[in-house]
């Protein structure tokens, strides 16, 4: 039965109660009319329509609260849409406005940064050669995995500094640490290693994501300090002459 009919239905029922009551009230032309009173009729036309086979075709629970949802809704837009300028294309403006604002803001700022409570160490258990941690990077550079790539890039960075007696071999260094102590030693790269170690907690702890740019200053910086001479502190002359 589809809505429509259940309402025919009811409205039959309720015609047909009102036909007998106004048959009951007129009575023969010999006995005196029958008044029903006005309270007990609308009671039994409660008790009618509230029967089952009035409401088969009624909305769920669910439906009518989304129903109810969507002429909320569609109220507020009417009245955002009075009170600006233009109506509805006015509204429809200003809404992609804050949307291209808040798509430039993202764009600009990238997802935000979550606070790490604590730096974890910049290599694992395993320990591995400069020259394995550059082929892990390149391998996740080659299939666009540029978080692992730059985060690999680093290790590399630090682990070749350590080969070549630049740094000494700590377990648990962080990668902030490993930039402070080898800005010392390589002044020249300070800069670039503090910006380093950033990229790889930035993509390790922060949230954020890196891309082919970020990885390619990471490896330029690799390739840099490969060719880079520590700067020396000058040290007493044998006839005990400053230098």
């Amino acid at each position: 039965m589809s809505m429509a009919g259940g309402v025919l239905t009811a409205a039959s029922a309720m015609s047909g109660a009102a036909r007998l009551t106004t048959f009951a009230s007129r009575g023969s032309g010999d006995e005196p009319p029958v008044t029903v009173p006005r309270d007990p009729a609308r009671e039994a036309a409660r008790r009618e329509l509230a029967k089952r086979m009035y409401h088969e075709n009624d909305p769920s629970l669910f439906q009518g609260a989304l129903n109810a949802f969507w002429e909320w809704l569609g109220r507020l837009l009417a009245k955002a849409a009075s009170a600006t300028p233009g109506g509805s294309l006015g509204l429809l403006v200003v809404v992609l406005c804050v949307i291209a604002v808040l798509a430039a803001l993202w764009w600009r700022l990238g997802t935000p940064r979550r606070s790490p409570v604590a730096a974890a160490p910049l290599f694992d258990e395993r320990s591995r050669t400069a020259a394995e941690h550059r082929a892990a990077a390149e391998a996740h550079a080659a299939q666009g995995h540029w978080n692992q790539a730059v985060q690999e890039r680093m290790r590399a960075i630090v682990r070749a500094l350590e080969e070549r007696a630049l740094l000494d071999v700590r377990p648990g260094r962080t990668a902030d640490e490993a930039a402070a102590e080898a800005g010392h030693v390589l002044p020249a790269h300070a800069d670039g290693l503090h910006a380093a170690a950033r990229h790889f907690d930035d993509v390790t702890y922060g949230g954020r994501t890196a891309d082919q740019q970020t990885y390619q200053r990471v490896a330029q910086l690799d390739s840099d300090l490969e060719r880079a001479r520590p700067t020396l502190v000058n040290s007493a002359a044998p006839d005990g002459k400053t230098g």
